[in-house]
């Protein structure tokens, strides 16, 4: 059964051996994170779907990560310490190939250290669980269009609303990343306007709007978690769910959301 969804950023800088002073900077981000986190406690899964913009990326297929050990850990932004351990839902993650496989286009890989758009989240979410127990589903999202992404989520619902286990969604993923004149991707005047677009739409549960967001507009905007929601909306697409925004803010240039999708009975 579905648990629990939700939508996180994951940047770096969240970390505290990585942001260091500039934490500060970022104050609602980490209070609704550690919100989110106390929902996933109260939630009690057994595995988390983790849907990631930075793993092993194809242009036409989808990945599904099966390593049996994973390693989340931040060394690629000077933090040598910080890190954590989780297993693999393997049978959960071969169950998914063959349901997907006559739909998508899905290969496995297998990669026991995390990208950075999982281990974030993972880190900050899973605090207070008990990670012996804890399994999880690394998915990677492709470079096909949105309704692809949107039937990959449908294609797993029934089998996850079945399922005897209790599973947690997470889409990863930032929003515009040129929000200011020095975000990394350069300045745009659109770069707002996505962000306040997204949102609203995400408000009003508007999945229609969220697919039909225009391709130049979107790229425009140099997001990096349109797919991971449509991926999650896909999966909640029976579902009676009302959406609930924690925080945004992007202080370095890049739009940081945290957001709850609530389930409801």
């Amino acid at each position: 059964m579905i648990i629990f969804s939700a939508i996180s950023p994951h940047p770096p800088i969240l970390i505290p051996d990585i942001g260091k002073d500039n934490v500060r900077f970022i104050k609602k981000t980490t209070a609704a994170m550690k919100r989110l986190a106390q929902d996933l406690y109260a939630a009690k899964p057994d595995t988390i779907v983790i849907i990631s913009p930075h793993g092993q990326m194809h242009t036409d297929a989808f990945s599904l990560n099966m390593s049996n050990d994973f390693e989340a850990n931040f060394k690629e932004f000077g933090d040598l310490h910080t890190k954590i351990n989780l297993k693999g839902d393997v049978r959960l993650i071969h169950h998914y190939k063959e349901i997907l496989e006559s739909k998508q286009r899905v290969v496995l890989t297998n990669s026991p250290v995390l990208d950075h758009g999982a281990g974030v989240p993972l880190y900050f979410l899973t605090q207070a669980l008990d990670l012996k127990k804890l399994r999880i589903v690394p998915i990677s999202y492709s470079l096909l269009d949105y309704e692809n992404h949107y039937q990959f989520g449908m294609a797993l619902q029934q089998d996850m609303l079945n399922d005897t286990k209790r599973i947690a969604i997470i889409a990863s993923g930032d929003l515009s990343h040129r929000l200011t004149e020095d975000a990394p991707a350069g300045f745009s005047h659109w770069a707002k306007k996505f962000d306040e677009t997204l949102m609203k739409k995400i408000q009003n549960k508007d999945t229609e709007g969220i697919l039909k967001l225009d391709a130049d507009f979107v790229e425009e905007a140099g997001e990096c978690g349109l797919r991971s929601i449509i991926m999650m909306l896909g999966m909640l697409n029976t579902i009676n769910h009302e959406p609930e925004i924690y925080s945004y803010e992007g202080p370095f240039g890049v739009g940081y959301m945290v957001a709850n999708y609530k389930l409801k009975n």
